[in-house]
C-alpha cells in the first residue's frame, strides 16, 4: 500500500545526501570502469564464496574413502569468471546447462568455453557455498535462525549497500518479480 505524502511519518522522510557515498569510495568517478565498482561491493562476497566453496569441498573429500582425483582449490579469479558466466546465461537462455558449451552447430557460442571448461564450472555449481555447515543450527529450535546458510551473505550485502549507497528519495521495490506460490515460513 503506497503512502501518499500527507500520511508519511517523519521518520521515513529522506533528508540525506543521494547515490554514492564519496567518503567511503573516493577513489570512484564518473570514469570508474564496472568492476571497479561491481569489486566495490561483492568483492568481500567473492571471498566467502571461495572460502566456503573449498571448505565444503574439502569436507566432502573427508567424507569419501576413495573417488576421483581432487579439484584445485576455487580462486577468487575463478569465482569472478563463474560468476561472469552465469550472468552471460541469463542473456542466452538454453534448454540444459551443457548447452552453453556444445560445439553442436545451433548452439555453440564460443564465450563459455573459452572463459571456462565445462567441468571446471560445474564443479563449482555442485560445491558453491555460503556458510560452514558445522554451524548448523538446532532447527527443532523455534528461534534458530531459519535463513542461517544465507547469513553471511546476507550480512555481506547489507554492510556494503549501506556503506557505500544512499538510495534515492522515490524507490519501487517490487517483491512480486517472479512467480511464487509456496509458502515461506521465515
Amino acid at each position: 500500500m503506497a503512502l501518499w505524502p500527507s500520511e508519511r511519518s517523519s521518520a521515513h522522510l529522506y533528508r540525506g545526501p543521494r547515490g554514492k557515498r564519496n567518503s567511503e569510495a573516493p577513489h570512484l568517478n564518473d570514469s570508474s570502469s564496472p568492476l571497479s565498482i561491481f569489486l566495490l561491493y561483492f568483492a568481500e562476497t567473492i571471498t566467502l564464496l571461495v572460502v566456503e566453496t573449498n571448505r565444503y569441498y574439502h569436507d566432502h573429500l573427508d567424507r569419501l574413502d576413495e573417488g576421483p582425483a581432487p579439484q584445485p582449490d576455487v580462486t577468487e579469479a575463478k569465482m569472478l569468471v563463474f560468476l561472469a558466466v552465469t550472468i552471460q546465461m541469463g542473456h542466452c537462455i538454453r534448454d540444459k546447462l551443457t548447452d552453453y558449451w556444445s560445439r553442436s552447430y545451433n548452439f555453440h557460442t564460443p564465450f563459455y568455453g573459452n572463459a571456462m571448461k565445462w567441468d571446471r564450472f560445474f564443479h563449482i555449481l555442485r560445491f558453491l557455498h555460503f556458510t560452514d555447515n558445522r554451524n548448523e543450527p538446532d532447527m527443532r529450535d523455534e528461534n534458530s535462525d531459519r535463513l542461517w546458510k544465507m547469513r553471511n551473505l546476507f550480512q555481506i550485502l547489507n554492510e556494503k549497500f549501506s556503506k557505500f549507497y544512499s538510495p534515492f528519495e522515490h524507490l519501487a521495490v517490487d517483491e512480486g518479480i517472479v512467480k511464487f506460490k509456496g509458502r515461506v515460513i521465515f
